[in-house]
């Protein structure tokens, strides 16, 4: 068997699995339209004056955190499915299989991202309908896209290693979730990160340390063009979120290598 071919079956196994799944798909996508309608509606009634988040309604501003919250989630949490296959001893026979470690690694990958853009895709079509403020051109999805591919790359990566180094769901689910929303909370997904600076430095280095800003911030000034929504620039996203992507695929490809059965 070819890396090649072995690449192409692992990630056809997991993508497989994932439509086999409908209850997991209905979900992922019921989820984020909860918290648009409970945190966008809910907070935005609050909220008087628009000027505050560039003109837009809060559940239009927080849809690109939404969108970002989607891959997150799903990505992350797609560890999860290397924790089972240890259970059930599936593990061992893709590891016994004449492949490398990296590749084995780049299946998995490859796999939790296909999902996760399937997913975020149907969230992004269902956008278009609610929200006709959103820039939706095919400049602004290629960057939208080029930038969810990245935070699902490094989210799947994130997942895999931790889901490499536990032994039970349990612990998994546990360890992920003490990651994930801190990561989500504070990527400015809900807020505007630069309102932080004055208020609490702290948790706005925070925000600038953490990934997912990157993509929230790219993706929001994408869709919804207004100049404040710019705060860091999209060469500086593009260049961090690149670079985190690569390190992490380069830690995930490390912890495979080390990993017991």
């Amino acid at each position: 068997m070819s890396q090649l071919s072995g690449l192409y079956a692992i990630w056809l196994r997991e993508v497989k699995v994932f439509f086999r799944e409908y209850s997991r798909l209905v979900g992922s996508v019921l989820t984020p339209l909860l918290w648009l309608v409970v945190v966008g509606k809910g907070i935005g009634a609050s909220i008087v004056d628009d000027e505050s988040f560039g003109g837009v309604g809060y559940d239009t501003f927080i849809f690109p955190g939404i969108l970002c919250m989607t891959v997150l989630f799903q990505s992350v949490f797609y560890g999860l499915y290397i924790v089972w296959d240890r259970k059930i001893d599936f593990l061992k026979e893709v590891l016994a299989a004449p492949l490398n470690r990296s590749t084995i690694f780049l299946g998995k990958v490859l796999g939790g991202v296909t999902d996760s853009m399937v997913q975020v895709t149907i969230i992004v079509i269902l956008g278009y309908f609610i929200f006709p403020e959103a820039t939706y051109t095919i400049q602004s999805l290629a960057v939208v896209y080029l930038f969810m591919f990245l935070l699902a790359v490094t989210m799947t990566s994130i997942g895999l290693i931790i889901g490499s180094r536990m032994e039970s769901p349990e612990g998994f689910s546990l360890v992920v979730s003490l990651v994930v929303f801190p990561m989500y909370f504070l990527s400015g997904a809900l807020f505007l990160k630069k309102n932080l600076i004055n208020e609490a430095p702290y948790l706005y280095w925070a925000t600038v340390a953490n990934p997912v800003s990157y993509a929230v911030d790219a993706i929001r000034y994408t869709l919804l063009p207004v100049e404040a929504f710019n705060e860091f620039g999209l060469a500086l996203d593009l260049a961090v979120l690149g670079g985190f992507c690569l390190a992490l695929l380069g830690v995930g490809t490390l912890a495979f290598r080390t990993m017991r059965l």
